[in-house]
């Protein structure tokens, strides 16, 4: 049995290898041993005969995970990066791994998931969320932009909830995720333990089909068609005045929400939304997000965001530019650039991997719109 840290819980229980972040006053907010630990635990799994199935979850009533340890990112911004690239390099590397798992992955989305939460949860096979979780990619609010592989999630949303979701960092409930894409299947959190012990005896299908109710009605579908109208548009300025001018209450406020968050990230985020629409695989989108990450912690809103969120909480944040006109092409052109260290190279690392004679990856055939594949639904369900 693989070993964890002391921020990972890690145990066997029949036919299921678990994993459970254990960082509850965190809300179990991801580190790089975080990520090194889970890494192993799969690898371990993926060639033990005994285990079938792996499941994440988070110690705590608050949540899977919140994300990133920003805290520690934002002391690596402002000491020049490389560690901040060195975590994304790993964390990374384990979503696209996660996506690809070749045995069902079973991602618990019970209370805050956001950020990297979603990242380790929401590109796995089979996804769960309660009545409590609340979803998200919220980085334009800290000058950052979704990664992790959620411009791949947000950008396959139907319509444009993705784009919306994505520029306001609006949290979600368990009926718009599954709308959204984000998630699969939804469980009340008091069943949740009964899952568990399911899955330890059962095939992971079987066992979350016995634990399947209705989510509780969202907002979303509802909100498509002033959402629809208005994100498709080339520019955030174009958004926002659409937003203003449709006179719906909800839109305004969506524009309002718009203009407290970083000018740089929200047209950072559009392109990137846009860019990996047209991205084959979700390889190909980290290591467009990578590059994004990167550059984000070469500018000044990144370390701002975070100050005025997290570290001073004054929720004031002075955004460079501080206005959606000042940020020019050439600003967010730059966020596409190759590092300094060099690329992620996640998709050519596949490609060397994947060849004519050898087929796809395994677990590929089964991995629908969060790597790429053309079929959705658990892994072999064994």
């Amino acid at each position: 049995m693989p070993s964890g840290t002391a921020d990972i819980a890690l145990r066997t229980e029949g036919r299921a290898g678990i994993v459970t972040l254990n960082r509850p006053r965190a809300i179990n907010a991801l580190t790089h041993a975080m990520v090194l630990a889970v890494d192993t635990a799969l690898t371990a799994w993926e060639h033990d005969p005994a285990v079938h199935t792996v499941v994440i979850e988070g110690a705590g009533e608050r949540g899977l995970c919140a994300g990133g340890d920003i805290r520690a990112i934002h002391d690596a911004a402002r000491a020049g990066g490389s560690a901040a690239q060195a975590f994304w390099r790993d964390e990374y590397r384990l979503n696209a791994r996660i996506a690809r798992y070749p045995k069902p992955y079973v991602a618990l989305m019970d209370g805050i998931v956001m950020g990297g939460g979603v990242g380790v949860s929401a590109h796995g096979s089979v996804r769960v969320v309660t009545e409590r979780s609340r979803v998200a990619m919220p980085e334009t609010g800290i000058g950052f932009v979704p990664d992790v592989g959620g411009t791949r999630l947000l950008g396959r949303a139907p319509g444009e909830l993705g784009t919306h979701l994505a520029l306001t960092g609006t949290p979600v409930g368990a009926a718009d995720a599954l709308l959204a894409g984000l998630a699969d299947h939804f469980v009340p959190a008091a069943g949740l333990p009964a899952l568990v012990r399911d899955l330890a005896v059962l095939p992971a299908a079987e066992a979350v089909a016995r634990h399947t109710g209705t989510a509780p009605p969202g907002v979303l579908a509802e909100q498509r068609g002033w959402i629809d109208a208005c994100y498709p548009a080339d520019t955030v300025e174009t958004v926002v005045e659409r937003l203003l001018d449709s006179g719906v209450p909800a839109a305004k406020e969506a524009a309002t929400t718009l203009l407290a968050k970083s000018p740089t990230a929200l047209k950072t985020t559009l392109a990137t939304l846009r860019r990996s629409r047209g991205l084959a695989t979700l390889e190909e989108v980290l290591d467009l997000e990578f590059r994004v990450s990167s550059a984000a912690l070469t500018t000044p809103d990144l370390v701002e965001g975070i100050r005025a969120q997290v570290v001073d909480k004054d929720r004031a944040p002075r955004w460079t530019p501080a206005t959606l006109p000042e940020v020019t092409d050439a600003d967010v052109a730059r966020f596409f650039a190759p590092p300094p260290g060099g690329d992620l190279g996640l998709a050519g690392a596949l490609r060397t991997r994947t060849t004519p004679s050898s087929g796809p990856p395994p677990g590929s055939e089964v991995s629908g719109p969060r790597s790429g594949g053309e079929v959705s639904g658990p892994r072999g369900g064994a």
